[in-house]
């Protein structure tokens, strides 16, 4: 049985104070399900902070990336050492911002992925495709390159670490929109494209979340496709009531 997963990137928001009170909001509107996990992605600054806040709640944290290094010279980074030591256990790597305004190479995530790994920390892998590759056709290809390129020469083993997050960069903040017969389009080739590549049993039993502006009026819809597995929302998010009623959507 797949995991279903919520998971909320707040990105470069919420100051302390601010992540505060969000948190505390979060977990008095918080109901535990079993069935679904809930994910926080604080600033790097406030990850110490919403990890003790959220001890004995069932509310999970991540970091938003992570350095491929172990240690060393660089300067304004962090380690996987550093998030285990302030109690996180799970990073989202590959989030179409760190690819587009950083630079972030399918190779370099590739290294970045397996140093995740050694340290056993849950990997919340992003990729997807620009507008330009879905006007010309080639999202299908793009999608798969990504995958194949930064993931497919894990072992087996490897994939129970790693949660896939599909982002159809072309529907976020764009004015485009995507269906959800899009999005369950997609996260059925990609099921298809890891089993081809490793087995069908490893391709069912790895969740896809959809990241392309899942908001309260669109959840239960695009949640209810056979191959969505949750979502990494990003803006609605950063509001208790709408992140929780996303969660109680799953």
């Amino acid at each position: 049985m797949r995991k279903k997963i919520v998971a909320g990137n707040w990105k470069m928001n919420k100051n302390l104070e601010e992540t505060g009170v969000l948190l505390s909001e979060l977990k008095a509107k918080f109901k535990n399900t079993p069935s679904v996990e809930v994910i926080v992605a604080p600033t790097f600054t406030n990850l110490y902070y919403a990890s003790q806040e959220l001890k004995g709640c069932d509310i999970l944290v991540a970091a938003q990336n992570m350095h491929q290094a172990e240690g060393g010279a660089f300067t304004g980074e962090i380690s996987a050492s550093m998030l285990k030591s302030v109690g996180v256990e799970l990073v989202i790597l590959g989030h179409s911002e760190r690819r587009a305004y950083f630079g972030e190479t399918n190779e370099l995530l590739s290294e970045k992925v397996k140093t995740a790994l050694r340290h056993d920390m849950t990997i919340l892998f992003c990729f997807g495709e620009e507008l330009e590759d879905r006007k010309s056709e080639n999202h299908f290809s793009v999608v798969e390159s990504q995958l194949k390129n930064a993931l497919f020469d894990l072992n087996e083993d490897a994939w129970k670490n790693i949660v896939l997050a599909y982002e159809p960069v072309w529907a976020i903040g764009t004015g485009e929109t995507a269906s959800p017969e899009q999005a369950q389009e997609m996260h059925a080739f990609i099921r298809k494209t890891i089993a081809n590549a490793y087995n069908t049993k490893l391709a069912e039993e790895v969740s896809i979340l959809y990241g392309g502006s899942v908001k309260p009026n669109n959840a239960t819809e695009i949640f209810a496709k056979p191959d969505v597995d949750g979502g990494l929302i990003g803006g609605a998010s950063l509001n208790a009531e709408s992140f929780i009623a996303i969660a109680e959507a799953l």
